[in-house]
């Protein structure tokens, strides 16, 4: 009992001591108070960090990076394309916008989801609606009508696998049944490549995805605003960009290329995996035999003397293969190529001459030579196709389908050499290059779907007449895509090219071909051909604006503003419709009607440059040049090396009676595009008003230089030579007028009036 007393007490006494005197705690470990120091020390730069970004997002400050973006039309749920996207990869001044796309979210019963991977190729450039993705669709319709198929083509202009990888990322959430892969052409100019413009060259693979990552963010995207500088290039010029950068056949940087290549192509085909998708991986074709090379550089190791001679030797090869003959011209290019093989310039030439003497085998490797040296490189060279082939090999055991995209279109070529047969000009498909992928694809595509369709291998599938007709291509479509061409070749890097003139000539000859089709008959064919599209996939975007164009190029305008106002009502949220929308009821004369319509696209994308100008072009025709003026200026502030803005301004300040501007406006457009012979004309006509006639006929000169066939050009150059007192020249150019244009009572006039020994006094017609 006592010790039980004596126990009690004594637990009592050590609580009141407890209680009553303070002690010690545990002391908290060294390494445990240096994790809580550290933890505070990145908490509250992580938390202000945090506050700037929330902050930016409500200001409204940045653009979102994705590249999809969620939309509601007509209540239902859709993921459209970011036409920011672009932002993160070039300055803003170049970015490039996906294609419109609107997919439902999410995927419909039934429906086979194909995503297509690449850049302007794989997009279909110069004319999407009838990229290979278009006509896979067709042709897997035509031949399992029983299901619904979804082709969503995510190419974009001048992209890479850089920025393909963040795309497949996000494409892995949707529901795609089947990734197609067909890229290559851009690993070298674009973003972060070695002859880029867009940014930084080559960095290493782990800065460019952090510099990616920091962008995607509002706090890195002002970082970058504030650190970027003004980019050279104000504008996008095409390939001409890229002329001071290139890449000779030895620069070292080509080995980070191919290894970038490989990265992110497995990192795209980890993120398929990972969505469950599968993937056909192809190479990609590049035009040989008619894409000479657009630039070529000596070996560094060549010394001056050694180049001399070296241009001995090939330039009596040149001569030799001018004068057809064949085997001396390759005896000179073998001896120069013993000195020097690096001239993109000679592998051609030597090729030419093999293909001329039926050594094909031979011929092929000499032009795939010249691809490979090409110091523009705008063509996937033999690395880029090997490494897709290498990769496509180590992912064949996971069920990676391969196709050699470049093989198949060289089977069916001349000679097995891919030409113009298949290519517009250096790597983006005609339309039987397409039609040719699109057929070497399909029947992956239908291995796939076979199990569900009970469909045999052996199938027959639509011909290129058909696939045609199903995406309504007319002869309105080729003449549309031809011109566009005939302008883009008449840019550099093109024009340098050895044969320029006879590529130029033979494109100007399909132009001709194609409009010496557009007769009344056919109109009223392509417009049936273009009911019946529609009418079997009303929901299709590229055929109603195809349509829309069509119509409005023939003259029904009405009928455009009808098909523009349905698709604007289809995707509300892009800008195209509200402005192609508004130019047609511009040329209308619904100048309020079509000011809206402008202005709606431009509370779309403030930064659309044409919309701007189409909108002072509507302004300077109802005689409001001071507005159209205004509007001029924001749309050379976006685009300040645009001649077609320059030349519609010039208009807008001769209508001021400002005419001297007007010549600088126009001379300023004459410089950056000296190719066009609108420009030239246009200028032509503003100084014979200002009665500079020599100058004048100088510029009218190069309207019929480059386009023999304008009968105004004629008309204008015969009257300023009659002002100059050139009479027997003035007179052949009436009589060229003349069998242009058989009813021009101007030309008749001026030519019977100078037959009779009189001058004409009349102004140059606009």
């Amino acid at each position: 009992m006592s010790k039980t007393r004596f126990q009690k007490k004594s637990g009592g006494e050590k609580r009141e001591k407890s209680c009553a005197e303070p002690t010690s705690q545990p002391a908290v470990p060294p390494s445990r108070r240096w994790a809580f120091r550290l933890i505070a020390l990145l908490l509250v730069p992580l938390l202000a960090l945090g506050s700037v970004e929330v902050v930016l997002r409500a200001v409204g400050f940045g653009y979102p990076t994705s590249f999809f973006l969620e939309q509601k039309i007509a209540g239902q749920p859709f993921r459209i394309e970011n036409d920011q996207f672009g932002l993160k990869f070039f300055p803003p001044q170049l970015a490039r916008s996906p294609a419109p796309i609107k997919m439902a979210v999410p995927k419909k019963p039934g429906t086979f989801r194909i995503f297509i991977f690449g850049e302007s190729a794989a997009l279909g450039d110069p004319e999407p609606a009838f990229g290979f993705g278009r006509f896979l669709k067709v042709l897997l319709k035509e031949q399992f009508p029983e299901k619904r198929f979804e082709v969503i083509c995510t190419a974009m202009t001048a992209i890479n696998s850089h920025a393909i990888v963040p795309i497949a990322r996000e494409c892995a959430q949707y529901q795609g049944d089947l990734w197609i892969i067909y890229m290559g052409n851009n690993e070298f100019v674009g973003p972060f490549g070695p002859s880029t413009v867009f940014g930084p060259q080559v960095p290493p693979l782990s800065l460019i995805r952090l510099n990616l990552a920091l962008k995607s963010t509002r706090i890195g995207q002002f970082i970058y605003k504030l650190a970027s500088a003004r980019p050279k290039q104000n504008n996008w010029g095409g390939m001409k960009m890229f002329l001071d950068n290139q890449v000779g056949p030895a620069d070292p940087r080509k080995e980070k290329v191919y290894e970038y290549l490989r990265d992110n192509l497995e990192d795209i085909l980890a993120a398929a995996q990972s969505s469950g998708a599968r993937v056909l991986l192809t190479t990609v074709s590049a035009n040989l035999k008619d894409c000479p090379p657009f630039a070529s550089q000596h070996s560094k190791s060549l010394s001056t003397e050694a180049q001399k001679k070296w241009e001995t030797i090939y330039e009596s090869g040149v001569r030799a293969q001018d004068g057809q003959d064949f085997p001396q011209a390759i005896s000179n290019y073998e001896a120069a190529a013993q000195m020097d093989s690096t001239f993109a310039e000679l592998q051609f030439r030597w090729a030419q001459c093999l293909l001329s003497i039926t050594n094909f085998a031979e011929a092929r490797r000499h032009f795939e030579l010249a691809r490979d040296c090409d110091s523009l490189p705008f063509r996937a060279d033999t690395r880029i196709n090997e490494t897709i082939q290498q990769v496509a090999d180590k992912n064949s055991a996971r069920g990676l389908r391969f196709i050699d995209a470049a093989t198949v279109l060289a089977s069916e070529s001349p000679a097995r050499i891919t030409g113009k047969e298949f290519m517009h000009e250096h790597v983006h498909l005609n339309f039987e290059g397409n039609y040719r992928i699109a057929l070497a694809i399909a029947p992956q595509v239908a291995a796939l779907v076979q199990g569900a369709t009970n469909r045999g291998e052996h199938v027959e599938w639509a011909s290129f007449e058909k696939c045609a007709e199903r995406l309504a291509l007319t002869d309105w479509d080729r003449r549309r895509v031809y011109e566009s061409l005939l302008r883009r070749l008449a840019e550099p890097p093109f024009v340098g090219q050895s044969g320029h003139a006879a590529q130029m000539e033979s494109l100007r000859e399909s132009v001709q071909s194609a409009r010496s089709r557009l007769t009344a008959e056919a109109l009223q064919k392509a417009r049936s051909v273009y009911q019946a599209a529609v009418a079997d996939e009303p929901g299709d975007l590229y055929l109603r604006a195809d349509f829309a164009k069509l119509l409005e190029d023939t003259g029904n305008l009405s009928g455009a503003a009808h098909e523009w106002q349905t698709l604007r009502d289809e995707i509300p949220f892009a800008p195209a419709p509200h402005y192609f929308l508004g130019r047609v009821l511009g040329r209308e004369g619904e100048t309020d009607k079509a000011l809206a319509e402008l202005k709606s696209a431009l509370a779309i994308r403030p930064d659309l440059a044409e919309a701007w100008a189409e909108q002072g072009r509507i302004l300077t025709k109802a005689q409001r040049a001071d507005e159209a003026l205004a509007s001029f200026d924001k749309a050379s502030v976006l685009e300040p090396g645009n001649p077609r803005i320059l030349m519609d301004r010039a208009e807008a300040l001769a209508a001021k009676g400002r005419h001297a501007e007007a010549l600088e406006s126009l001379r300023r457009a004459a410089a950056l595009q000296p190719g066009s012979w609108e420009v030239h004309y246009l200028l032509g006509v503003e100084l014979a008003l200002s009665s500079q006639v020599g100058p004048a006929a100088d510029q009218f000169s190069q309207v019929v230089r480059l386009n023999p066939n304008y009968s105004l050009g004629h008309l204008n150059l015969g009257i300023a030579l009659a002002k100059l007192e050139r009479i027997d020249e003035a007179m052949a150019q009436f009589q060229e007028t003349l069998r242009l244009d058989p009813n021009n009572d101007k030309a008749a006039q001026y030519f019977q009036a100078l037959k009779t020994a009189g001058r004409g006094k009349q102004e140059p017609k606009r």
